[in-house]
Parts: structure tokens; C-alpha cells; sequence
């Protein structure tokens, strides 16, 4: 079952297993338990060993549901796993990810689905962690993507959290460039949000999805930095591409930080919402991401990335309307107004653009700047 990922149902202890359903056993618990104080926090509470955590969360209830915990069967537990395209590692078996293994607050077991390589491959100086805003702009995604696909391409394994925006740019990218895993909030036999099922299957075949909580287990808010704080402790560096002020992502690379973990962040424009806690990370002291060269320098080593590769040679007329994207006219009307040319004009203009790589319309005809390097004429 699952044997490209390296491991079964039978690579976790009982023990261990027991854990991760009583984990979610507690789940609506650990929700109305969770605030913002010290000692209160997601990962502070699932530091707990099994007794603690039970008193923590539902002191009613202590002996019933450790009672309950206790009896459940082996055999059970792994026929769910099996019933569900499932497989578990634990801390007591060689192929536990070695990021993990350094953490109080770290699972002890990883319950999993899909077979794009062995989990034992997931080591901290050989994996990339990419978050970001689930409201991302244009920009914030075309950079997600881009990194994803140049850090997977080294060789690097990409981790992030399938959530829309920013994670979802990430693993896309990972995937046309090398391998991926995705960390969830539920069980790992669900994809959410539902709307990535698509994207879910495409790791599924090429990568790992992951959790800490058994199949069937339903998102819940305190789930989200609980899978943060996996994210943060499997990688050498975590990289914010985009990120508002109090956002979640800033969380992950808090995390990220108390690990001991390299943190960088990606700048963006200053006048808007979605770039204000990245460049609040780099002013305090973040490494500064502008392409992927900038992350493989600090973890594989300076050189290992080959020279970026430009994209195709554009004349002068072209060069106008593509620096008149860049400094801000996203729309055919902005840039003819901008360079006093004909609209007609600007739209092929904007149009072969497109078609050599260099810029991304929407929907709604707004054009925007993608990470292709230029390549002016002389």
C-alpha cells in the first residue's frame, strides 16, 4: 500500500496511532480551549502528554476518554488507514522526517496519503517552506509559483499547506519542477479546501500530503497553526512570499524562527495591504527573497543554481508597454494613456507580451508582470 511513499500502516506504533485519534477526539475541545495567551496556545496544548492534554481541554471527562483511547484496536485503527489510502509514521520508526524530531511540541505520528517518493526523503536541509496570503495579488502568486518551481528543480522539496492564494501558487510550481508535500489541517484522505481537489489529486500522484490527525478528521481554526508548526520544523527555510499584517503565515514563520530555522520573506509594494508583513519581516531582520537564487545560496550553497535564463528578446516598442506595466498600468487604457499611443496599438502590444512570457492577463483584462526576466534589444 502506498509504497512509493516508504511506508505502511504498520510503519506507527499503536501508541503512537492512539495519539492521533485522540487528538481528534478532542478536536472540538482543543477549539473552544485555544486563545492567544501563553500556556493556551495550539501548540503549547499538544505539547501535553495524553493524560495532560485530556485535563487541559476537557477536564470532565478524563477517564472516559482516556479509557475509551486505550481500548481502541490496533487492528481498527490500521483498517481505517487501509480503507482510506492511508499511511502512518511515528517517531520510533527511521523514516520519521528528522525536522520533526527536534520540536517539544512536534506530532508523534504522520498519518499520510500519496507516493511521489519515500517519506524518509523529507530531511530539514533538503526542504523549502513556502506560505503566504490566501488573498494574494497577482504578483504574490506569479512569485509563488516561480519559486516553487525553481527550488523543486534542484532537487529541493517543497512544503506548504494547500491553502488557496500563496500555497497553492507554491505546490503548482513544485510540481512542474520537482516534488511537493502539502500539509493539511484535517485528514489527509480530504482535500480542502475542496475547491484545490484537483491540485490535491496532482500531489497525490507526484507527492505527499500529510496531517497529524487520523482520516475523516474535519478542519477546525486551531487545526491551521497546528499544521503551521509541522510546516516550519520539516524545512532548512521558510520563505513568506506575501502576508498582511496578523496573518497566519507570520505565525508559520514565528514558528519557524523559535526552531531555529532560517526565516525569508519576499518585499512587495509598500502602499499595499498584502505585502505589509513581509516587509515588517525583512525590516527586523528576515532574509531578503527576491528569486529562488536567493534561497538555495543559504541552503545548498552559493552557485547551485544556474544563471536565470531570458526570456525572449523584445524590441524598443514593446519595452515601453511592458516598463508601463511595471510602473503600475495594468489595463489597455492606463498604458495608452501612459505612453499617448493608440489603445488598438497597445493591445497587441500587451497581447504579444503575453504570449512571450512576460506579463499574465485576468479575467477581467488587467494585466500584470510576470518573474520571466527581460531580455531588451540592443
Amino acid at each position: 500500500m502506498m509504497a512509493g511513499a516508504g511506508v505502511t500502516a504498520e510503519s506507527a506504533c499503536a501508541s503512537c496511532l492512539r495519539r492521533s485519534w485522540l487528538i481528534a477526539r478532542l478536536s472540538p475541545n482543543i477549539e473552544v480551549s485555544c486563545d492567544d495567551r501563553p500556556g493556551r496556545r495550539t501548540p503549547e496544548l499538544l505539547r501535553l502528554g495524553d493524560s495532560e492534554l485530556v485535563e487541559a481541554v476537557a477536564p470532565r471527562q478524563v477517564d472516559v476518554i482516556l479509557s475509551e483511547n486505550a481500548e481502541l484496536a490496533e487492528g481498527w485503527m490500521r483498517g481505517v488507514l487501509a480503507d482510506t489510502g492511508c499511511w502512518a509514521c511515528c517517531e520510533h520508526d527511521e523514516r520519521f522526517p528528522d525536522g520533526l524530531g527536534d520540536g517539544a511540541d512536534a506530532p508523534r505520528t504522520l498519518i499520510g496519503r500519496g507516493d511521489g517518493f519515500p517519506l524518509a526523503e523529507i530531511t530539514v536541509n533538503s526542504a523549502v517552506t513556502l506560505v503566504g496570503s490566501r488573498r494574494a495579488t497577482g504578483y504574490g502568486l506569479e512569485v509563488a509559483r516561480s519559486l516553487g518551481r525553481e527550488i523543486a528543480a534542484t532537487g529541493l522539496t517543497v512544503v506548504s499547506g494547500m491553502a488557496l492564494g500563496i500555497d497553492g501558487a507554491a505546490h503548482r510550481g513544485a510540481l512542474e519542477g520537482g516534488r511537493t508535500v502539502a500539509v493539511l489541517a484535517c485528514g489527509p484522505d480530504r482535500a480542502y479546501p475542496v475547491s484545490h481537489s484537483r491540485l490535491y489529486r496532482q500531489i497525490l500522484e507526484r507527492g505527499l500530503v500529510i496531517s497529524e490527525v487520523p482520516p475523516g478528521t474535519k478542519p477546525r481554526r486551531w487545526g491551521f497553526p497546528a499544521r503551521n508548526r509541522i510546516m516550519a520544523a520539516l524545512s532548512q527555510m521558510t520563505v513568506v512570499v506575501e502576508a498582511a499584517h496578523r496573518s497566519g503565515s507570520l505565525i508559520t514563520a514565528e514558528m519557524a524562527g523559535d526552531a531555529g530555522r532560517e526565516v525569508g520573506a519576499v518585499p512587495g509594494q509598500v502602499t499595499i495591504g498584502p505585502a505589509a508583513g513581509t516587509n515588517e519581516l525583512i525590516a527586523s531582520g528576515a532574509a531578503l527573497v527576491r528569486d529562488a537564487r536567493d534561497v538555495i545560496d543559504r541552503v545548498i550553497g552559493i552557485g547551485a543554481l544556474p544563471p536565470a535564463v531570458s526570456g525572449p528578446e523584445i524590441d524598443q516598442g514593446l519595452d515601453s508597454i511592458l516598463d508601463a506595466v511595471e510602473r503600475g498600468c495594468d489595463t489597455v487604457d492606463a498604458v495608452a494613456d501612459l505612453l499617448a499611443r493608440d489603445a488598438t496599438e497597445v493591445a497587441i502590444g500587451l497581447a504579444r507580451l503575453e504570449v512571450l512570457g512576460y506579463l499574465d492577463c485576468s479575467i477581467t483584462g488587467t494585466y500584470t508582470r510576470t518573474a520571466q526576466p527581460g531580455c531588451r534589444r540592443s
